[in-house]
């Protein structure tokens, strides 16, 4: 464990696209000393396909469906920090996977914020479309309700570094001692 931080249970990052998952998520890992998994990553290694590959040649059902079976396996291991793809926490099942087992904190970011940082990848699935801001401004209307949800909330601001977003969820876990235990002089 990282000096002086005990994780008492697993932080799945949840939020749109863009948000900062993977990056805040890998350096809140680094700083408490525990490990950081990517559930795409995983799920890409179970399927030795890609994310795209799955959607086009098994479609977004076949997806969810593997989803929720790695998020079921990841959150059975040892306290991590484990970042969600931006449609996980929608399914109800997985909600209640992550309540049972772990603790969602929804990395909150404005839309204009996602749309800087995603606007030029060409691997995000739902962003293949005519008006791509359009569907991106659908997508996050329609989840933000969802990812309400979440017991903890943090905002990425976008003049905060990476580090000081990983800083600011630290913080925030550490408000809830049965999930981050932190000693008194761990926070300088």
């Amino acid at each position: 464990m990282g000096l002086g931080h005990q994780l008492k249970k697993t932080v799945v990052l949840v939020g749109m696209m863009g948000a900062g998952k993977t990056a805040v998520g890998t350096a809140v890992a680094r700083k408490i000393g525990v490990p950081f998994i990517d559930q795409d990553d995983e799920i890409e290694a179970a399927s030795n396909s890609t994310i795209p590959e799955i959607f086009r040649d098994y479609g977004e059902a076949f997806f969810r469906e593997k989803e929720t079976q790695v998020l079921a396996r990841l959150l059975s291991g040892p306290p991590c920090i484990l970042s969600t793809g931006g449609g996980a926490f929608l399914a109800e099942r997985n909600r209640d996977l992550i309540a049972a087992s772990g603790v969602a904190l929804w990395l909150k970011a404005e839309l204009n914020l996602l749309w800087a940082r995603v606007r030029y990848r060409t691997h995000r699935p739902l962003l293949r479309t005519e008006n791509p801001f359009e569907t991106l401004r659908q997508i996050y209307n329609e989840r933000t309700p969802i990812y309400a949800l979440a017991p903890i909330h943090v905002t990425a601001f976008s003049n905060y570094s990476i580090d000081d977003t990983a800083r600011s969820v630290i913080a925030t876990l550490a408000e809830h001692p049965d999930i981050l235990k932190v000693k008194k002089d761990a926070l300088r």
